[in-house]
């Protein structure tokens, strides 16, 4: 488990959850989580563990999900899992159709399942992909996938609950394009039709994490001593979530970078074209 330094401890305060209340609010749910091999997904599955709980997990990797399951079983939450890759349109049509099959129907869909990619765009110049996976995996996967399920959520006054990153509240930076503009688009998208589900009785919760210590952000050298959220505090505020009525989820620390984005737009544009330009200087 990470261990916080002392400005973590600050970044990141303790979550305290009412067990009892979650007891009450998850007894008997199903529950699908997407991207659970793994880092937040995987951490959630095990915090839901210990509770009278339901799991289908999804992810790619059918090796992790196994051991996965193992260990939860051993706990005593009933577990599914299904390997599926959610770029890919047929896997996708095939998960659709397995939650749908199952006679406990839905109650909770923990949207986690991301992408990340941090790269130049003069380095994407021939790569469209880029982004085109990513939007796959972080807009148009979980669009489909929530549209399909909105009848099975209806029918349990169930909750959909959004992992996304306080980057998509801020102003957008560079080498980050292809991950900002696939998560803005889905927390846009998601908030938008947010009255229209809560109209039908299911419930919405949209959660902004800064970094979280994930397998996610290793390639990306710059995170590796930057103060990063464990997976495990991660998953606590997730089922805090599940046991809560409230809307939107964020780091108490927000609304100061929100205010500073708006103060200092310029001074933060400004400093970023001269970063660029150095780096451009010198790799030239």
């Amino acid at each position: 488990m990470h261990r916080y330094s002392l400005l973590e401890h600050i970044l990141f305060p303790p979550v305290l959850l009412n067990k009892n209340k979650l007891y009450r609010e998850l007894d008997g749910k199903t529950i699908l989580i997407t991207g659970a091999s793994s880092g937040i997904g995987a951490s959630i599955a095990y915090a839901l563990a210990r509770y009278p709980v339901h799991l289908l997990l999804v992810a790619r990797s059918e090796d992790k999900l196994c051991i996965l399951k193992e260990k939860i079983v051993k706990e005593g939450a009933r577990v599914n899992i299904f390997c599926a890759d959610l770029r890919n349109r047929n896997e996708l049509a095939k998960l659709i159709i397995f939650v749908r099959q199952l006679p406990d129907k839905l109650d909770f869909f923990i949207s986690n399942a991301g992408k990340s990619i941090h790269r130049s765009m003069y380095d994407s110049l021939d790569r469209f992909h880029d982004f085109s996976r990513t939007m796959a995996v972080n807009y148009f996967a979980p669009v489909e996938l929530l549209l399909s399920l909105i009848p099975l959520l209806a029918e349990k006054g169930g909750k959909v609950i959004n992992v996304s990153s306080v980057s998509v509240l801020l102003l957008p930076v560079p080498r980050w394009a292809a991950y900002l503009a696939s998560k803005t688009a889905f927390d846009v998208w998601f908030r938008s039709i947010a009255p229209e589900l809560n109209a039908i009785g299911i419930t919405t919760s949209s959660v902004y994490f800064s970094l979280v210590k994930t397998p996610m952000i290793l390639p990306t050298k710059e995170y590796q001593n930057m103060p990063a959220m464990s997976p495990e505090h991660a998953a606590k505020v997730i089922l805090r979530a599940m046991a809560s009525k409230r809307r939107i989820y964020r780091p108490w620390w927000l609304f100061f970078g929100q205010l500073a984005s708006v103060l200092f737009r310029r001074v933060q544009e400004a400093f970023t074209r001269f970063i660029e330009k150095r780096r451009r200087q010198r790799n030239a």
